[in-house]
């Protein structure tokens, strides 16, 4: 009796064990899975950190610069977009659904999949003459254009300020105009701020430099007056509706887009690939020195230390803002090598052009694009460009499309101090030499109308 009770009590022993390794073993198994949920949560929290919204700046200034500082270093290779693509992979996927989710039509983008667009984008840096040439697209009547769709991500997204913060820019600016290009405006209703009411916004930067948002049916009548950041120029109307911004971009033949945020061309291998996609590329370029000259007028306040260091001897340029003007010419020469190295994915689809090309022939050079776009010039292009680069000089503002383009072009050879012209040729020498740029070694030099400074490239820029 006494050992079959020991027997029992043993047996008791063993399964309250067991019923305790089985908690145990529980609770260890919930907090492993704890732990790997964590870890995949702090991996999401690295990519989506790359997308938090930040505070639209309340500067007026800041609110109408396109000047970029942005920084390009070695981070911001292909092998670094390779690298950081696999985690901005579902991005496109998020886009459409932030679509769906303000009532995009998807009816309407199946069926735009399948016609026969055009794109065309017009890739630029600010100061370069940009919004002039994009203007030749505006005045097309089969042409949708957009004015730098792409100003409201850089106001609304916030990268993490690391090496590969211009690789993540990209990605996502590359992403969103993919889905402009497909006529998925309603995609720019999640970067507006603040955000659009039933797809109404009142906030689409320069709606009035966009020709096809100003005019009929998309122009709506205004029900009572209300304040709008960006206006129409020449008629009143209502706040933009992004739904027949939709429609009217669906039923133009071809796409423009003019934007001053792609900084490099390796970046839009995709959209190039794309086959709901026919899309054409035109890198616009301008003498660095001028472009610095005009950022000088357009974006002053930036500019102060260099003013007051070439005309005061104040302290020298921050090492920093030397670094970034020589990004910004690199990234520019880099895009262009590549597209002039016309490898199979760019092949027909890329054209390089000098400003002061266009400036000096600009109805010469605009049908060469229209040419290189395959898209017929119509009389109305043709119109305002004969009226348009002939203007008088009140005209010519900072921010003007009207240019007396033959007079203009050359202007900043007399307004820039040659101190400044120097640190501009120390630094963008390569580019300045690969689209043809002489460099001045005076002062004399620099200011002497019978000396060009601009090499003679026919048939050069057209891949």
């Amino acid at each position: 009796m006494d050992k079959y009770q020991n027997r029992t009590m043993d047996l008791r022993d063993v399964l309250r064990t067991i019923r305790m390794k089985a908690k145990y073993a529980l609770f260890l198994g919930f907090v492993v899975v704890l732990v790997i949920i964590e870890k995949e949560n702090k991996i999401i929290s690295k990519v989506s950190d790359k997308l938090n919204l930040k505070q639209m700046p309340l500067n007026l200034f800041e609110l109408n610069s396109t000047d970029s500082n942005a920084e390009y270093t070695d981070n911001s290779s292909l092998a670094s977009l390779n690298k950081l693509d696999s985690d901005f992979l579902k991005f496109g996927n998020r886009l459409l659904n932030v679509t769906l989710q303000f009532g995009g039509n998807t009816q309407l983008f199946e069926e735009n999949q399948k016609a026969p667009h055009r794109q065309i984008l017009l890739m630029a840096t600010t100061r370069t003459g940009s919004s002039f040439v994009g203007e030749f697209f505006n005045q097309h009547e089969n042409i949708f254009y957009l004015f730098e769709p792409l100003w409201h991500i850089e106001r609304t997204v916030s990268f993490d300020p690391t090496g590969a913060n211009a690789v993540s820019s990209a990605i996502v600016y590359r992403d969103v105009l993919q889905q402009l290009f497909l006529c998925d405006l309603h995609i720019l209703e999640h970067f507006i701020s603040p955000t659009p009411e039933n797809h109404l916004t009142r906030f689409m930067f320069r709606r009035g430099s966009s020709k096809v948002l100003c005019e009929d049916p998309v122009c709506t009548p205004i029900v009572k007056k209300a304040f709008e950041k960006y206006h129409c120029k020449n008629r009143r109307c209502g706040p933009l509706n992004i739904a027949l911004a939709v429609e009217a971009c669906l039923n133009k033949k071809h796409m423009a887009v003019k934007a001053v945020r792609i900084r490099q061309l390796e970046f839009l291998r995709t959209l190039v690939e794309d086959p709901r996609l026919d899309l054409k590329i035109i890198q616009l370029v301008r003498d660095p020195r001028a472009v610095l000259a005009s950022r000088m007028v357009a974006f002053s306040g930036k500019y102060e230390s260099w003013k007051k260091w070439a005309l005061e001897g104040a302290a020298p340029i921050p090492e920093d803002e030397v670094q970034k003007l020589k990004g910004n010419c690199e990234s520019i020469r880099t895009s262009a090598e590549l597209g002039l190295r016309q490898p199979e994915w760019l092949r027909g689809r890329y054209m390089l052009i000098r400003y002061e090309d266009i400036a000096r022939s600009p109805l010469e050079k605009a049908k060469e694009m229209y040419r290189f776009a395959g898209i017929p010039i119509t009389p109305q292009v043709v119109e305002w460009i004969n009226k348009n680069t002939q203007a008088s000089q009140e005209s010519n503002g900072i921010y003007s499309t009207q240019k007396n383009s033959s007079e203009q072009f050359e202007k900043w050879r007399f307004s820039i101090p040659f101190k400044l012209a120097q640190v501009v040729q120390d630094v963008c020498t390569p580019a300045m030499n690969l689209f043809g740029y002489k460099l001045a070694s005076d002062l004399e030099t620099l200011t002497n109308r019978s000396i060009s400074l601009l090499e003679e490239r026919v048939n050069f820029w057209v891949t």
